[in-house]
């Protein structure tokens, strides 16, 4: 009886030989994202933590930022301690609440918080309730409408943060912020992008403050000289 001869093991590199077929490891569960937070940095309601919803487009500004941001505003104040005593003021794109509650943590006396989403008015709500923020009024609703709508020459301060990608908001949101500002207010406005004093004149404004932190620019704008009310 012949033996059968013994198969000959493939060589190292031996093009013949097949490739061990790998096994796949399964895929792990998929969980939400864990909330993160950003917190509240002077005044009244210091070191508050906000939660951040994970929604697209929702970017809060950073902390970093927002203290460079108030101390701007707390120089054109004059009141010490970073407090915006008697300062009215609309935050149009809202989000978290970040820069309005900051203004009303600091002695602002009317912020409106302007949001379109309902789960982040909701958000809004609640921490209004739980700050007992009797001087936050929420709105869900369009914020560039409600600029429109408030009284000429009324406003300390308009907070402009809106999605980066929705370009077509900028400039009637800025308009309506102009004519809606005292003649010493300011707007605060962030982009992706440095606007120019080219392009804020036709809107009646003028850049004041700049600032890049990372992909955001935050600019600090005065009503230009001899803008319409």
């Amino acid at each position: 009886m012949t033996s059968k001869p013994t198969p000959r093991a493939p060589a190292a590199g031996d093009k013949t030989a097949k490739t061990a077929k790998t096994t796949k490891s399964p895929k792990a569960p998929s969980f939400a994202k864990a909330p993160h937070f950003v917190r509240i940095i002077g005044g009244r309601w210091k070191r508050t933590r906000l939660a951040v919803a994970d929604k697209p487009g929702l970017r809060p500004t950073p902390d970093r930022v927002r203290e460079t941001l108030f101390n701007w505003l707390a120089s054109l104040a004059g009141a010490g301690s970073g407090e915006l005593p008697g300062w009215q003021c609309i935050d149009a794109f809202a989000g978290t609440g970040a820069i309005g509650l900051e203004a009303a943590s600091r002695g602002a006396a009317s912020v409106l918080l302007c949001e379109q989403d309902p789960a982040l008015v909701a958000q809004l709500s609640a921490l209004k309730t739980k700050l007992g923020a009797e001087a936050v009024r929420i709105e869900r609703g369009n914020g560039v409408t409600a600029l429109e709508r408030a009284v000429a020459g009324s406003l300390h301060a308009v907070f402009l943060d809106p999605p980066f990608e929705n370009a077509a908001l900028y400039a009637p949101a800025l308009r309506a912020a102009a004519r809606a500002l005292r003649p010493d207010g300011v707007v605060y406005l962030e982009a992706a992008r440095q606007w120019s004093d080219e392009e804020l004149a036709p809107l009646g404004l003028v850049g004041f403050r700049h600032l890049k932190a990372g992909s955001v620019h935050a600019h600090l704008l005065q009503p230009a000289a001899g803008a319409a009310a």
